[in-house]
């Protein structure tokens, strides 16, 4: 039996005028998955729990079987086991992002233009992480480079009982509306603030500007937590697995919980990844000999952080078409038996172009029983609303798996 996830970060929505009253999911054409749900089962799950913040990090642990309450120590930790670093158990872990800053003035006057500096690349926020890191590190305090725009920074001995805001909320606000608040936060306001001294007129960004990109200007940290301590995915479901992911948070929680990691080449967390590469990779785990994998698609999550309607859309269909089918037709022609889970971690509303708790839309496949076919099942809000629902993420994880 195999077991596959896919997981379209953000995909879900609110209804949007400019759609006819449709949601992104609804106003797609996604005749693949809505191929499997008219002969599977639909329904609503709320990933995240009261009193959790709606992030891809509780969203996640949530979908892969985790009670956020319980297991989520913070996101950056989760990073931090993807990019290598050995934490100790009273390091502290920042998720820290290279931003996008504009306006004259004060540092406090800023706005907060773009969360992700344009999507840079890899080898340019390197250079900009190095720059940070001769001007800041030292016995206590180092930073370290991630995938794209996002870094952390560690500080050993260091405190959580900060009150730090992920710049994605807070896009076209003040900076001074938003700095690190709570004892001892002043360090961390202190580095921002230097940041933009050191890095607005850095060669990487003079070379931004002149092509017409946004420059990466600051950091902006946030996500601090310790050391996670997950249990073994392995050992609750009884199955093998493997994950594919662009984004450092995901393949942290893979490392914690004991599974494998699939890197793909071109595999960027955006709507220009490589989604055949991802398909490729998912097929190969199966066909050697992992009963689960795990597929994660950051694209409709950016794009809805941008503003981008008609990429988050462009986005979902190319996930339809290039991940979805390509995969379930090489399970289907190696004669196995197989489920398919199709779900979005959490809702990230074009309007407001940051995460919510609001529950989502999902598509249960099995081979084995399918159903009748009713094409008023299909995968979106609407179809949703009709069908089954879980309190919890890990609740449908574990029904899912049949745990």
């Amino acid at each position: 039996m195999k077991y596959l996830v896919l997981v379209p970060d953000g995909a879900g929505d609110e209804k949007i005028e400019e759609l006819g009253g449709k949601t992104p999911l609804e106003a797609a054409d996604l005749p693949f998955i809505d191929g499997l749900a008219a002969r599977g089962e639909v329904g609503m799950v709320r990933t995240i729990p009261d009193g959790v913040a709606p992030g891809s990090d509780a969203a996640n642990l949530s979908v892969m079987g985790y009670d956020p309450a319980v297991y989520l120590t913070g996101r950056s930790p989760l990073e931090a086991a993807s990019i290598g670093i050995h934490m100790t158990d009273t390091d502290v872990a920042f998720r820290t992002n290279i931003i996008t800053l504009e306006g004259e003035g004060d540092y406090e006057d800023l706005i907060i233009k773009d969360h992700s500096s344009g999507d840079i690349t890899t080898e340019e926020a390197d250079e900009l992480i190095q720059a940070v890191n001769a001007a800041f590190a030292d016995e206590r305090i180092h930073f370290y480079t991630g995938t794209s725009y996002r870094h952390c920074m560690i500080v050993h001995d260091g405190g959580t009982g900060f009150e730090l805001t992920p710049p994605h909320d807070v896009l076209e606000q003040r900076v001074g509306d938003h700095l690190p608040k709570g004892e001892g936060s002043e360090f961390i306001t202190e580095m921002m603030c230097r940041s933009y001294e050191i890095l607005r007129d850095h060669p990487v960004n003079r070379k931004r500007i002149e092509r017409g990109l946004n420059p990466a200007n600051s950091l902006w940290i946030w996500g601090q937590g310790k050391k996670p301590q997950l249990s073994s995915f392995c050992e609750k479901y009884k199955l093998q697995g493997t994950v594919i992911s662009a984004v450092d948070l995901i393949k942290g929680i893979a490392i914690c919980a004991g599974l494998d990691i699939a890197e793909v080449e071109g595999a960027t967390g955006t709507l220009h990844t490589n989604f055949k590469g991802k398909a490729d990779a998912a097929i190969h785990a199966f066909r050697s000999g992992r009963d689960f994998v795990y597929v994660h698609l950051e694209g409709p999550d950016e794009c809805s952080h941008q503003g981008d309607r008609e990429g988050k859309i462009q986005c979902l269909q190319d996930i339809d078409q290039k991940v979805l089918r390509p995969i379930v037709e090489a399970l289907r022609e190696d004669g196995e038996e197989f489920r398919v889970l199709e779900v979005p971690d959490h809702r990230t509303p074009l309007a407001l172009r940051t995460h919510t708790a609001t529950p989502v839309p999902f598509v249960i496949y099995d081979s084995r029983e399918e159903k009748p076919a009713d094409e008023s099942r299909q995968f979106h809000e609407r179809s949703g609303e009709k069908g089954s629902r879980f309190d919890s993420g890990f609740a449908l994880a574990d029904y899912f798996f049949g745990a």
